[in-house]
């Protein structure tokens, strides 16, 4: 799987409202850009997306700034990717279920319904909390501690 670079900005912009904005005292995108070193620009359009998926608040003016527009403990990682990235796992930009294979692909397909089933399980699991506190569930924890997590290959 290969996360994007606005599927990662937007989770560590997602971290930074989580750690310390909300509605009363919002954070400008300004402090957030320069915070997680995201150009500005590419910074606002993840903020429109996130808006626009009910994620994340904002108000203009001299007051305004963002905020998470639910709990942080009720936002996962996968919430954010999809929001700007769309579904987790696809191929070809089709959903595993939906491919049409031949009779002897059919096992192939298999693999990317077990592969999707995968992401799922870690990246809904993990909150933008769980981040913050830098409290991972164990067994995002466990697998992130294997071997071949540092492997690339």
């Amino acid at each position: 799987m290969r996360v994007s670079a606005k599927a990662d900005y937007a989770v560590r912009a997602a971290m930074t409202l989580a750690a310390g904005a909300s509605e009363d005292a919002p954070m400008k995108g300004e402090a957030i850009a320069s915070a997680q070193n995201i150009p500005l620009p590419f910074l606002q359009n993840i903020f429109t997306e996130l808006r626009h998926h009910g994620l994340v608040g904002s108000r203009r003016g001299a007051e305004g700034g963002h905020w998470l527009a639910r709990p942080a403990d009720d936002i996962t990682i996968a919430d954010v990717i999809r929001a700007v990235d769309g579904p987790l796992a696809s191929v070809r930009g089709e959903s595993a279920e939906d491919l049409s294979y031949a009779e002897e692909s059919l096992p192939l397909q298999k693999v990317w319904l077990a592969l999707r089933a995968n992401v799922r399980q870690v990246l809904e699991s993990v909150t933008l909390a769980d981040l913050v506190a830098g409290e991972l569930p164990p067994p995002v924890s466990r697998l992130s501690e294997h071997a071949d997590a540092v492997s690339d290959r």
